[in-house]
């Protein structure tokens, strides 16, 4: 389809959003003039007009006064071909390769994405603008070869006009979702509203001894959710509508990119997007937001820096994902076909004799980059928020453990404030001291702590087999507390798996377990654990 059919469907589309609008607002028209021609209506019109009227403000909101507001600048990294001539070199290069006019600005952004977007003009039917997103994550884990490839997929859109129309398509898809949004908002506070008066008629009966009727709501705000459901039919039509054209458009820029930078490069690059996905936002959440609850952030540059050191590290995960490739879209109107689809299109291709050569074969992609460091300090400082910037900085192993020792030891004040009760302070001195006094200490902190219904009903022996592993887990947490307080232990940074206490010495690790176990046992024996800790 080309540029003119796709921006006339594109028009018809949106122009059907506003004539449902107005055939709305005829009906609601029409109703009223009938009744009020009628003579015999009486108080029926007066409410129905009341109503239509309600109905109708929705309806004009959402034509002309729900508009879309226009999207400030992305945060990110303009770079110029002055600063990154290597990467503006690449990207020329493969514009020229698809046979399309390069971007005039790129933007090196904190997502693993490559976008295109086009400022079009007149239905974009006139080109305007142009911007390419590039995500830093998206570098650190592609090499070379892999995103070229992915840039000739991008650069593939321009060529085939699909950018030009996607502000008319947004425009769109956002009016629609605002609008059935507003409908479903009308009548969620028409519902609250009769529950809150129907709460307070209950009330004052009862303050009168009577018996409250329960609060029934079924049926309130059913013409705003009557409405809400017009409105999301049309949308499902919209959406199918453009979502058949947008899923056309990505395997055109599929073939485009396998075209220019080879089959097995592209489909190469594919996996290994579904791969650096998942463990970029696993990256983000446990280790590059790891020292936020405490105060502390990475080194300038190694927020999102560190993403290289958690791929290397963890090479057998990532291989899983790059065959465990999803074969359903995120959901039944996003853009992209399921990403197995698209890599079995393009591995069934000929073979074009250019070998890929597994990943990093080609060197890392950051490579473009004149200055990787610099471009990811300059990053943190677009993306993250004033709050988190003015935060103390720290390598990766002084985060690691200041994080972990302050996490635990608020997680063992809980636990010192149910020992407590039974044992002094609740430190683990003083518990030593309970407990050698009086062995009977440990079955009661054990009482002060959740159980399941089995081990409330046991007694005896059972009981105790029931509350040796929580007073112990309760124990070995108060050690742990100890040892990183008195510097004879430290929390461990590891990229391949959580984070780890590193004991004192070769052996102490066994030695504390069997010592744990002698503190817990039906004849308590705390002097192991003294000597090994409290020593320390």
């Amino acid at each position: 389809m080309g540029a003119y059919l796709r921006a006339l469907r594109a028009l018809v589309l949106l122009a059907g959003f506003y004539l449902l609008g107005l055939v709305l607002l005829a009906v609601l028209a029409g109703l009223d003039w009938v009744l009020i021609t009628q003579a015999d209506a009486g108080a029926l019109t007066g409410k129905v007009v009341i109503v239509s009227v309600v109905l109708a403000v929705p309806i004009v909101r959402g034509m002309f006064m729900l508009r879309t507001p226009k999207a400030g600048p992305a945060p990110g990294v303009r770079v110029t071909e002055q600063q990154e001539p290597r990467l503006w070199a690449a990207v020329r290069e493969l514009a020229d390769q698809v046979g399309t006019r390069a971007p005039d600005e790129i933007v090196l952004v904190d997502e693993v994405n490559a976008a295109v977007a086009e400022d079009a003009r007149l239905l974009g039917l006139l080109g305007g603008k142009r911007t390419l997103y590039l995500g830093v994550p998206l570098m650190t884990g592609l090499d070379e070869t892999q995103l070229r490839a992915v840039l000739g997929h991008e650069l593939g859109h321009y060529s085939n006009s699909d950018t030009r129309m996607m502000p008319l398509i947004v425009r769109g898809r956002a009016q629609l979702v605002r609008t059935i949004e507003h409908f479903h908002e009308r009548a969620d506070n028409k519902v609250a509203k009769e529950a809150a008066r129907q709460e307070k008629a209950a009330e004052k009966r009862i303050a009168k001894g009577k018996k409250a009727k329960e609060v029934d709501t079924t049926g309130v705000g059913a013409t705003y959710r009557t409405m809400a459901k017009i409105y999301t039919a049309y949308g499902n039509f919209y959406l199918r509508a453009t979502r058949s054209a947008d899923r056309r458009q990505e395997f055109a820029a599929d073939l485009t990119a396998a075209r220019i930078c080879g089959r097995d490069a592209y489909a190469s690059a594919l996996r290994e997007l579904n791969a650096l996905g998942p463990a970029h936002t696993f990256y983000l959440d446990s280790y590059a937001t790891l020292g936020l609850g405490a105060g502390l952030l990475p080194r300038p540059g190694e927020f999102f820096g560190g993403f290289g050191a958690l791929l290397a590290a963890r090479t057998e995960e990532l291989d899983e994902l790059r065959q465990d490739l999803p074969t359903e879209p995120a959901s039944a109107y996003d853009s992209h076909p399921p990403l197995a689809e698209r890599v079995a299109r393009i591995e069934a291709l000929p073979e074009d004799g250019r070998a890929s050569g597994g990943v990093g074969a080609a060197g890392p992609a950051l490579g473009l980059l004149s200055d990787p460091v610099g471009v990811l300090i300059a990053l943190e400082q677009e993306v993250l928020t004033p709050e988190a910037l003015a935060l103390t900085r720290m390598d990766w192993e002084d985060l690691v453990h200041a994080s972990m020792s302050r996490y635990v030891a608020q997680g063992a004040e809980d636990i010192r404030e149910t020992v407590s009760a039974e044992a002094g302070d609740g430190t683990l001195p003083a518990l030593l001291d309970a407990i050698d006094a009086d062995p009977a200490v440990l079955w009661r902190i054990a009482d002060r702590f959740p159980k399941s219904e089995e081990a409330a009903a046991a007694t005896g022996r059972a009981a105790r087999a029931f509350a040796r592993p929580i007073v112990r887990r309760a124990l070995n947490q108060l050690v742990t507390v100890e040892l990183t307080a008195r510097g004879a232990a430290r929390w461990q940074l590891s990229w391949a798996e959580s984070a780890s206490v590193r004991y004192p010495a070769d052996g102490f690790e066994e030695q504390l377990l069997l010592a744990l176990d002698a503190a817990v046992a039906d004849l308590p024996d705390t002097e192991p654990l003294r000597k090994l800790v409290l020593a320390s």
